[in-house]
């Protein structure tokens, strides 16, 4: 058990950060270009990068680079950024049946 408390506070220091969560909700339907999630999520592109630098440094998205002219670069979920699927729609699922459309417009 002493060893589940620092990895489940880590897990939770990841997934709360602010805005990580869209980001993930927003990666679920697959590759997104930068510009695509910064149009699709309230966020300024200066945060959005910084997450996603975070969420690549975990492991949790992957950065894909194509030389194309101009290069068109992807973000999407790694292997372990896919596992988070089925939490990421628990939490959904959680909102639709118990977070009121008053709490969200607080």
């Amino acid at each position: 058990m002493s060893e589940l408390c620092p990895r489940f506070e880590k897990a939770m220091q990841i997934i709360s950060k602010r805005w990580v969560g869209l980001i993930l909700f927003e990666l679920l339907d697959g590759p997104k270009r930068f510009s695509e999630m910064e149009s699709n999520l309230p966020v300024s592109g200066r945060l959005l990068s910084d997450r996603l630098k975070m969420l690549e440094q975990e492991g949790i998205v992957n950065r894909n680079i194509y030389s194309e002219f101009p290069v068109r670069i992807e973000y999407s979920l790694s292997k372990k950024g896919e596992s988070l699927r089925p939490v990421i729609e628990d939490i959904q699922k959680w909102a639709d049946d118990w977070v009121t459309p008053e709490e969200v417009e607080g």
